[in-house]
């Protein structure tokens, strides 16, 4: 995170703010340029606090920090800009977890590839209150990610849209 910076300028050096007689004083002057090493980074900050809510704009660990915020996957291995699409669109993604939307949302969000995905519909109902449902296979999620894609991360975003009772098939290629 935010640390202290070698040779970082403080906008606001506090020996200039101090009365004359201080300012005077070799000490005083020397006492407060420590202070002011170790401010700087945190008035700069401040200064440019809406910067670092700017995804295009945030720092990679200060990016990481986003992420949890919204529930998103916080890869570090990632490249940048592919975690801040994954920050970008984590609302959208939990909106529509659980739905054929969602996962197709999910994975195209994690991989950048085009993505397909049909399901089964899988509902079931009763015309008597206390009638058993009628039976009906069970529901099935197809999804096909076009393109060459790293398929242990699809596996992984798929474990994690795809509600835990629905089956799901994949494929995947051009």
């Amino acid at each position: 995170m935010r640390g202290s910076v070698p040779g970082l300028a403080s906008p606001h050096p506090i020996g200039r703010q101090l009365p004359a007689v201080y300012q005077e004083d070799d000490f005083a002057q020397r006492f407060t340029a420590g202070l002011d090493d170790v401010l700087a980074p945190i008035l700069l900050t401040l200064d440019c606090l809406d910067a670092y809510f700017d995804l295009e704009l945030a720092p990679p660990d200060f990016l990481d920090w986003l992420a949890g915020w919204v529930a998103a996957p916080a890869d570090a291995d990632r490249p940048p800009q592919s975690r801040r699409d994954l920050v970008r669109h984590a609302v959208e993604v939990h909106r529509w977890r659980g739905t054929a939307r969602g996962v197709a949302l999910a994975l195209e969000v994690a991989t950048g590839a085009r993505v397909e995905v049909t399901d089964n519909g899988g509902v079931t109902c009763s015309a008597t209150p206390t009638g058993a449902p009628p039976p009906e296979e069970a529901p099935e999620v197809r999804v096909r990610v076009e393109g060459d894609v790293d398929e242990a991360l699809v596996r992984q975003v798929l474990a994690s849209a795809v509600p835990a009772h629905v089956r799901w098939t994949l494929e995947t290629g051009s």
